[in-house]
C-alpha cells in the first residue's frame, strides 16, 4: 500500500524554540494515523507543514504524491483540513458556508449548490441548512466545519483536534462520520487530546515529543511496550491511599500511581489474576475498605505517561504550546 503522507527530516524553529526536530512520518493510503503528544510536542506544527500553512526550515514532505514545498497550490486542491476551532462564517447559513467553499474551489454554481445540499444531508444538518450559523450548537458547527473540508471530495484529510470542546454525544456523532469517511477510502491524519479517540479511530498511532516521533505502531503494539497488567482500586477514604500504597508495594512491578481526587490507586503487576487476589488480601489485612476493584491491560494513557513522562491530562491542561506560539505567525 503506497503512502499518502510522508515526512522526512522535518525541522521547524522559532528562534531558540525547536518545534520540529527531524520529524519522520508516513501514512499509508486509506488509513488513519493519530498524532499524540504533550502540548508543544509539534503536532499542530506538523499538520500546518502538510497543509502548506508553514514552510519548514529543512526536510521534505509529500501529500497525495505532491511535494508540499514545490507545488503548494496543486496540493491544496487535493486535501481537506479542519482546525481546532470551527472555521465557519456565523453570519451565513450552513448552506451558504458550504456553497461558498465550493465556489472557492471553482466547482461552478450548480455543482457547489448540489454538493452543499449533499453534505448537509450527510452530516445531519439539512434541517438547519438555511439558518444562520450563529444559532448552531458547538457540535453542529464542528460538523459543518468538517463538511467544509470535504466539499472538494479530497483524498487526504487533516483534522487537528476535531472534537475539542464537544460533549460526549457530539463527539460520538463526529467519530461515526469520520469512520464513514475512512471506510470510503479517505486517508486521515488526526491530532487528538483524547486517548479514547485515538484508540477507536486510528490504524496507527505516532507519539511525538520534542518535535520527533518517539514511538509508532497500532494501539495494541504501543500498549505492549508498557507491558503487564494494572490493578485499579478505589478505597473507602482518601487517607487510606497511603496505607494501601504501603500494603501493595510488594506486589508492584513498577511505580504505583495515586489519584487522590478519585480515591484510586493503580498498581502495575505481573500474573494479574493472582496479584489481584493477593492485593485484596493485603488490603483486608490492613483494614482498608474497597469500593471498587478491577484488573485491566495498559491503556494509551499508560503508554503516553511511560513514553513521554507527562500525564495525559497535560494534553488538555498543559503550559504554553507551540500551537499558541504559532498563532501570530501565519
Amino acid at each position: 500500500m503506497p503512502d499518502a503522507i510522508v515526512a522526512a527530516g522535518l525541522v521547524k524553529k522559532y528562534g531558540k524554540l525547536v518545534a520540529l526536530d527531524g520529524l519522520d512520518l508516513s501514512v499509508p493510503e486509506g488509513t488513519v494515523t493519530a498524532l499524540l503528544g504533550p502540548n508543544g510536542a509539534g503536532k499542530t506544527t506538523t499538520v500546518r507543514v502538510f497543509t502548506t500553512l508553514l514552510i519548514p526550515d529543512s526536510g521534505r514532505a509529500t501529500v497525495a504524491g505532491v511535494d508540499v514545498l514545490r507545488d503548494p497550490q496543486l496540493l491544496r486542491a487535493r486535501i481537506g483540513a479542519s482546525g481546532q476551532y470551527a472555521a465557519v462564517d456565523e453570519y451565513l447559513t450552513g448552506f451558504e458556508n458550504l456553497e461558498m467553499v465550493g465556489r472557492l474551489y471553482h466547482m461552478g454554481t450548480q455543482r457547489s449548490k448540489d454538493r452543499a445540499r449533499e453534505l448537509l444531508d450527510r452530516f445531519r444538518l439539512a434541517d438547519a441548512a438555511d439558518r444562520p450559523v450563529k444559532g448552531y450548537s458547538g457540535g453542529m458547527r464542528r460538523r459543518l466545519d468538517l463538511a467544509g473540508a470535504l466539499v472538494a471530495n479530497p483524498p487526504v484529510l487533516f483534522l487537528d483536534e476535531p472534537t475539542t470542546g464537544l460533549d460526549p454525544r457530539a463527539r460520538q456523532d463526529l467519530w461515526d462520520v469520520i469512520e464513514e469517511l475512512v471506510a470510503g477510502g479517505t486517508t486521515l491524519l488526526l491530532t487528538t487530546q483524547h486517548m479514547e479517540e485515538a484508540d477507536r479511530l486510528a490504524d496507527s498511532i505516532a507519539v511525538i515529543d520534542h518535535g520527533r516521533v518517539i514511538a509508532e505502531g497500532t494501539a495494541d503494539e504501543l500498549k505492549a511496550l508498557v507491558g503487564g497488567d494494572r490493578i485499579e482500586l478505589v478505597v473507602d477514604r482518601v487517607d487510606n491511599l497511603a496505607v494501601a500504597q504501603r500494603a501493595l508495594e510488594g506486589l508492584a512491578q513498577g511505580e504505583i500511581r495515586l489519584e487522590p481526587s478519585l480515591r484510586r490507586i493503580i498498581v502495575p503487576v505481573n500474573d494479574g489474576s493472582q496479584a489481584l487476589v493477593d492485593a485484596i488480601g493485603q488490603l483486608a489485612k490492613h483494614e482498608v475498605g474497597i469500593h471498587d476493584v478491577g484488573l485491566r491491560r495498559p491503556s494509551l494513557d499508560d503508554v503516553f505517561l511511560s513514553l513521554t513522562g507527562h500525564e495525559a491530562d497535560e494534553l488538555i491542561n498543559g503550559a504554553k504550546s507551540v500551537a499558541s506560539s504559532e498563532g501570530g505567525k501565519r
